[in-house]
């Protein structure tokens, strides 16, 4: 049974060059890369083997094993990968529990990332091989880390197919995997930035010794830890990275045995009573147009998950500046205004989202003034809220109270004029979008025409709050009156751009509105 379970697998791993052209060369592609990568790491891995510091190997190995380990389990989860080879495609076929979960792991052994992690492994092997003791040692490890990264990658994929089956729970996990990359995202620019000649190494050490003694970099380490004469811990962590296989292999066991009984998790629909936004907002064009966008922007994944990211744009602009050491006072300055100009930037293709229900608006002959207003409000209040309290809390932390003004005058300035252009420019410039249903992650092909879309609506805003930022810079640098100069520039030039965008988007929408709908069915 287990060589019908490798056959079929490499069967399955064949019919990736039966495919388009395109695809074929993709696959070649990802090869060739793993190929190279694989190659690389040994080459270097074996070199290690002559290198004196035993104990930085050992701690290297330890992190990098530990990164992989987890990366095995996580990947999966986060790219939504299918299993080819799911237990519950055998359910019909009888087979006893064990023997299936076994040939089940076993053929996922058959894949690139498997081979590629086994070829590694043997270089490691290579590389702790200073004795008859560590050569054992490090075969015996190395195998329950690659038994633990094929164990974990297996139910990885087995938990997303039971728990992630409905399209909601997939675009959580992807804005999830979207999240968990901005947040490593200054964790690499802190390992980029650090001194590893001075502070680095004992860095490294600490890390390698705490992960050391983990499921993730037990079996990296137990070879170094033998090679550096650490016996009694080596034996220790060997102990811990066995119980890590034999635990993973009992729950790969229930696991097979649950999907063998379990049918796909269907999305769950909920019946609620009244119509929600259409009840609290006023009955007429503006406010049944806003009640249908606070809907959207609260159930299409198309909003929510750029809404989302919105919080942590800050974060890529605020860290890197910390590391390279600007005092926090200055820094907390800066999250307001940016999360400011980007929700203003956000509607700036909203047309486009409606695909093709534009048709209804056009149909009934909407004013675009109740347009452009119905689509605003909801960024209004988001927006509102966001740049009263926020801009209170980064006063707090910058501790002086006279700088208050400018930071309203700022962030209403970006936000107000974004929410301009954008009243312009989805009427004037929409551009193809997700559909409807697709996920949000599916983007269609950009042209000219969306990065120019893109680029004014993102830089217009920036270009009129330079009076408002140049008063601010005043007020900082001559005379604290600059601030209250600031905030009326600000205001001032956020409200007239706010009413222009609106009036010249509505006159547009109305004179537009059947290229619109042409458009949306193209699209």
């Amino acid at each position: 049974m287990v060589a019908q379970f490798l056959g079929l697998k490499l069967r399955l791993l064949s019919n990736h060059f039966k495919r388009s052209p395109a695809q074929v060369v993709g696959v070649l592609a990802g090869l060739a890369y793993a190929t190279a990568m694989a190659v690389v790491l040994v080459v270097a891995l074996v070199g290690l083997r002559l290198a004196g510091d035993v104990t930085l190997i050992r701690d290297a190995l330890t992190v990098a094993g530990s990164i992989i380990v987890l990366g095995f389990f996580v990947l999966p989860l986060i790219l939504g990968t299918e299993d080819s080879m799911e237990p519950r495609k055998f359910a019909l076929l009888g087979l006893a529990n064990r023997e299936l979960s076994f040939g089940l792991l076993l053929a996922g052994l058959l894949g690139v990332p498997a081979v590629t992690l086994t070829l590694v492994l043997l270089g490691t092997v290579v590389t702790w091989s200073r004795g008859v003791l560590e050569t054992m040692l490090a075969l015996v490890a190395a195998a329950f880390t690659l038994a633990t990264c094929v164990i974990l990658a297996r139910l990885s994929m087995a938990w997303g197919a039971l728990l992630l089956a409905t399209r909601r729970s997939r675009e959580f996990t992807g804005v999830g995997g979207i999240v968990l990359l901005v947040v490593l995202a200054p964790i690499v620019l802190l390992v980029l930035n650090t001194n590893w000649g001075r502070s680095g190494r004992g860095l490294l050490g600490e890390l390698g010794t705490i992960l050391s003694w983990t499921p993730l970099g037990a079996s990296s380490a137990v070879a170094g830890d033998a090679a550096t004469g650490f016996w009694a811990p080596a034996v220790l962590k060997l102990l811990i990275a066995g119980a890590t296989v034999f635990l993973l292999w009992v729950a790969w066991q229930a696991t097979v045995a649950r999907m063998l009984v379990t049918p796909g998790r269907a999305a769950v629909a909920r019946h609620q009573g009244g119509l929600g936004w259409f009840d609290r907002l006023p009955h007429n064009a503006i406010g049944v147009i806003a009640a249908r966008s606070f809907t959207y922007w609260a159930r299409d994944s198309r909003y929510w998950v750029s809404l989302i990211m919105i919080p942590f744009v800050p974060i890529l602009a605020v860290l890197p500046l910390a590391i390279a050491g600007v005092p926090l006072h200055w820094l907390a300055l800066i999250p307001v205004p940016l999360m400011c100009l980007f929700l203003g930037w956000a509607v700036h293709n909203d047309v486009a989202y409606d695909s093709t229900a534009i048709w209804l608006h056009v149909a009934s002959g909407t004013r675009g003034f109740a347009d452009r207003i119905g689509r605003l409000l909801p960024a209004l209040a988001l927006g509102i809220p966001l740049i009263g309290l926020g801009s209170a809390l980064s006063i707090y932390v910058y501790e002086d109270w006279v700088v208050l003004p400018s930071m309203l005058g700022v962030s209403t300035c970006l936000f107000l004029t974004g929410l301009g252009f954008s009243s312009f420019t989805s009427s004037r410039m929409p551009y193809p979008v997700t559909k409807p249903g697709d996920s949000p992650f599916a983007q269609p092909q950009a042209s000219e025409s969306s990065a120019f879309t893109q680029s004014l609506a993102f830089l217009g805003p920036i270009v009129l709050t330079v009076p408002a930022a140049a008063c601010a810079v005043l007020g900082f640098r001559e005379d604290p009156m600059w601030h209250m100069l600031a905030l009326t520039t600000g205001v001032g030039v956020g409200l007239l751009a706010v009413i222009v965008g609106v009036w010249v988007g509505g006159r547009t929408f109305e004179r537009r509105g059947p290229d619109m709908l042409a458009s949306a069915l193209r699209a």
